[in-house]
């Protein structure tokens, strides 16, 4: 049995959401790799597309898209992902999960590529009211 955690970033909204997803709506992410597209309609949110960006493992390493598979390994890294700062030139033992998910990812991360009818906001329910003593912008109102 799989779960999952969305993390979904809305670069028009600029927001992100996160969501839980499991079995077996879950079951349908295995075996995708850094940088696959994904269809909204297989966790119900129809209209809208999402990319793979990343992610990680229930132990908090993140996923490398130069790493191919789903093994966890200590790479000599330079720059990038699962490597906080390094001077030019310098290069660093971590460990880290190739690009591939299995069921030992806890977390994935998705930028939505395109829209739905609905906002995303709209469509996973978590739409903000405004807060008491805000007025909302009216448009076209200087």
């Amino acid at each position: 049995m799989t779960d999952f955690k969305l993390v979904i970033s809305d670069p028009k909204a600029k927001r992100a959401y996160q969501i839980e997803v499991k079995s077996p709506d879950a079951d349908r992410f295995l075996g995708l790799k850094i940088g696959e597209k994904v269809r909204g309609e297989t966790i119900n949110l129809h209209g809208f597309e999402f990319q793979i960006t990343g992610g990680s493992d229930k132990q908090g390493f993140p996923m490398r898209k130069d790493i191919s598979g789903t093994r966890r390994i200590k790479a000599f890294i330079g720059h990038g992902v699962g490597l906080r700062e390094a001077e030019r030139g310098e290069y660093r033992r971590r460990s880290v999960r190739g690009n591939q998910i299995s069921e030992d990812t806890a977390q994935i991360n998705m930028i939505l590529i395109k829209h739905g009818e609905k906002s995303l906001a709209a469509a996973l329910g978590k739409e903000e009211k405004p807060k008491e003593g805000e007025v909302a912008k009216k448009e076209g109102s200087a």
